[in-house]
């Protein structure tokens, strides 16, 4: 019904744009304004929000624009319409769907937009050799309702500073609707007016977040910027304590039995989610893996109050002072966690590896299991490679199948990598803080034994689940990467030719295995940061979908997300299905709900992906400025990360990048060498490459904008 219903709208729709665009076609037609159409057309007063409606659609279909006296006619000029991301210097781009390249508006073509407005732009005449700019005509939609800022008071008014730098105005904020704000709240302001040109955008306070000088208040902002959810509703606090806590006899009824299986749990020291477990024994036949993931589908059940809080957060997001979990902790931290030496439902994938590292056969099954030891990354790491003999012996029958781990971890990953599985291998920071939020200390995270068998066996699961699913031909959402697209490697080839390097199959379809080779060729070069960077970004991104067309990066035909559904959606969907095939209930009628569901769950959950990925880089890069901001004055050796026209970034060994404006690089005049990323200094002769080590001073940082500046020591 409600598909007709939408249907008839839209078929209204169509027949009222009709009408509107035959009148701006008639040759007695003069340009005129909502007002004065609305009184031609005797539509009531009341209906004129309906008629600009239609005006607005027939803008979007590049049918009809607006003069700058606000009068509709039909379109003269080459008019598009896209969404605008502002820059923090007064530029920004307009993206329009289908159009492969964006296009650029200057600062003073920006017509009052702000970041994210649906826009109608008019295409200016092309400048050789440079990208289509345009001039916005008209705002469509606005992109922004809310905006999180630091409220700043004045005698009878105030205003409010955006946190993001991509709002370049203030907000206007009347004394009446500050909700009593003071100087240095952080608060969340409703926009009321969007102001234009002349007026800033006015706005009302509509939550204090707290002051910027009290503990955890600057990441908390973060959190109502990316709009994540904060506190779970009550109806769903309250499924979540009826929820029990241990595991019944009803419940491990027609499962399974591996309680005798001996199994590990290898996390964080800090971790309290723990959602997978290993086990591996081996004879003469080969290796027997076990991956045991926390059966969540149990206890939340699709459409309850749960399971829709679940999908609304999408996954976990960990920020650097708080984890805002997916599911309640007495779900999280509870009954799905799987703490050693408790019974425990799971979904678990038992797969026989041979001496080559081929899965030659494999069950999913659901399991009660029983682990025998949490492991951090930490203790594995000393048995493994510092051969920790106190707490080798201290782990008793747990330590020979840790050492077996260590050599199937070491076969599956030069399986994968002979096959062509690509490799970033970026350093990751961990930012320590203090009780009060201040950071104290930034740390690279690197990989090690413990980390690296983890992250082998469940790609392991991964890929064997989807595989086995998509035989099956039963809906199922999967986690793709596609090949990137022939233009961005072409660019990628002219780059890398600069220093030397070439990629074979850049007319056709790059393999990854030729990324791969790439970066082998520059693993420990002085370009190897700048070109693997390029590297990634040449490449698309990762995401959930219904269909099964490989992911290019690990060079895998088949691939989903399985293994940790207590901090992502995507997985628990897909347990449910592998619940449903497992006990024979993927009938026609549970084929058509999945049919319909996987899509709009797909597009929704790899959006949630890149909102959590977003706000856990800014929580990083605003940290990082805050631990920075503590060292100014101080010198350093850092390595040259970046070069560009306006300086150098340049990165510590805390991975604390920053930038060397060229102003601070001596009293010296500087020429850029655009092809290789290089400087020369006119007076002194001295160049600048990638990979030089340099020695700078921290001279400023600003938690903010989240940036940090260097100087040249000479």
């Amino acid at each position: 019904m409600d598909i007709d219903h939408k249907t008839e709208k839209e078929v209204q729709m169509e027949r009222r744009k009709k009408v509107l665009f035959d009148l701006l076609n008639d040759k007695q037609y003069v340009p005129m304004k909502l007002k004065e159409m609305a009184m031609l057309l005797q539509i009531p007063k009341e209906n004129r929000a309906e008629l600009k409606a239609v005006l607005d659609a027939l803008i979007l279909d590049g049918k009809a624009e607006v003069t700058s006296k606000g009068k509709y006619r039909k379109a003269t000029a080459k008019t598009v319409t896209g969404v605008f991301t502002a820059h923090p210097r007064g530029f920004g781009f307009v993206e329009v769907e289908g159009r492969e390249e964006d296009i650029f508006i200057a600062e003073e073509n920006v017509g009052g937009a702000l970041h994210q407005d649906t826009v109608q732009v008019l295409l200016l005449p092309a400048s050789t050799g440079k990208r289509q700019e345009g001039r916005i005509l008209r705002i469509l939609e606005h992109g922004i309702h809310e905006v999180i800022g630091t409220y700043q008071k004045n005698r009878t008014y105030g205003f409010v500073i955006p946190d993001n730098p991509r709002i370049t105005t203030d907000i206007f904020v009347p004394q009446e609707h500050s909700m009593g704000a003071v100087q240095g709240h952080k608060v969340l302001v409703e926009l009321t007016s969007y102001g234009d040109e002349k007026h800033k955008p006015e706005g009302r306070v509509k939550e204090i977040i707290g002051h910027i000088n009290d503990p955890g208040t600057d990441i908390l902002s973060i959190v109502y910027q990316y709009e994540l959810p904060n506190e779970f509703p009550e109806k769903v606090m309250r499924q979540a304590e009826k929820t029990p806590q241990e595991v019944s006899s009803a419940d491990m009824e027609g499962r399974l039995d591996l309680r005798d299986v001996q199994m590990v749990t290898i996390d964080g020291e800090d971790a309290k989610d723990l959602d997978d477990a290993v086990s591996l024994t081996v004879d003469e036949k080969g290796y027997h893996l076990g991956v045991h993931i926390a059966d969540v589908a149990n206890y939340v059940q699709e459409k309850s109050a749960l399971d829709r809080e679940a999908y609304v957060r999408g996954t976990s997001v960990y920020l650097a002072d708080r984890v805002i979990p997916m599911l309640p902790h007495r779900l999280s931290n509870g009954i799905c966690s799987l703490n050693a030496g408790v019974d425990r439902l799971a979904m678990s994938c038992l797969m026989d590896i041979d001496e080559k590292g081929n899965i030659v056969s494999h069950q999913i099954a659901e399991t009660v299991i029983r682990v025998d030891r949490r492991m951090s990354y930490t203790e594995v790491k000393k048995i493994l490679e510092d051969q920790d003999e106190t707490l080798r012996a201290e782990c008793g029958t747990i330590t020979p199948m840790l050492d077996e781990m260590r050599t199937l971890s070491a076969l599956l990953r030069e399986k994968r990598k002979k096959r062509g599985a690509i490799d970033f291998d970026f350093p990751e920071a961990k930012v320590i803080l203090d009780e009060n939020g201040v950071p104290t200390e930034i740390r690279a995270y690197e990989q090690n034994t413990a980390t690296r068998l983890i992250e082998d066996f469940m790609l392991a699961a991964n890929e064997t689940v989807a595989e086995d699913f998509y035989w099956q031909q039963v809906p199922f959402l999967y986690r793709t990467h596609e090949t990137p697209e022939g233009d961005k490697i072409k660019a990628l080839a002219a780059f890398i030719a600069n220093f030397g390097y070439g990629i074979r199959g850049v007319s056709e379809e790059v393999h990854p295995k030729e990324l791969q080779k790439l970066l082998a060729r520059i693993a420990g070069t002085p370009e190897e940061p700048m070109i693997s960077r390029m590297t990634l970004r040449s490449m698309k991104q990762a995401a959930y979908t219904t269909t099964c067309s490989g992911h290019f990066g690990l060079a895998a035909k088949y691939y989903c997300h399985f293994t940790s559904p207590i901090r992502r959606y995507p997985d628990l969907q897909i347990h449910r299905i592998i619940k449903e095939v497992l006990r024979g209930r993927m009938k026609e009628d549970r084929i058509s709900h999945y049919t319909e569901l996987l899509p709009s769950v797909a597009e929704h959950c790899s959006k949630t992906e890149r909102r959590a990925d977003e706000a856990e880089r800014d929580t990083v890069k605003m940290k990082k400025a805050e631990y920075m901001k503590q060292h100014i004055g101080e010198e350093y050796d850092a390595v040259i990360s970046g070069i560009t026209s306006f300086g150098i970034y340049a990165e510590l060994p805390n991975t604390v990048e920053g930038l060397i404006h060229v102003s601070r690089m001596y009293d010296d005049r500087y020429y850029y060498k655009e092809e290789t990323y290089e400087m020369y200094g006119i007076d002194t002769g001295r160049v600048f490459r990638l990979g030089d080590t340099i020695r700078i001073r921290v001279v400023d940082a600003d938690k903010a904008m989240k940036t940090v500046d260097f100087e040249l020591v000479n």
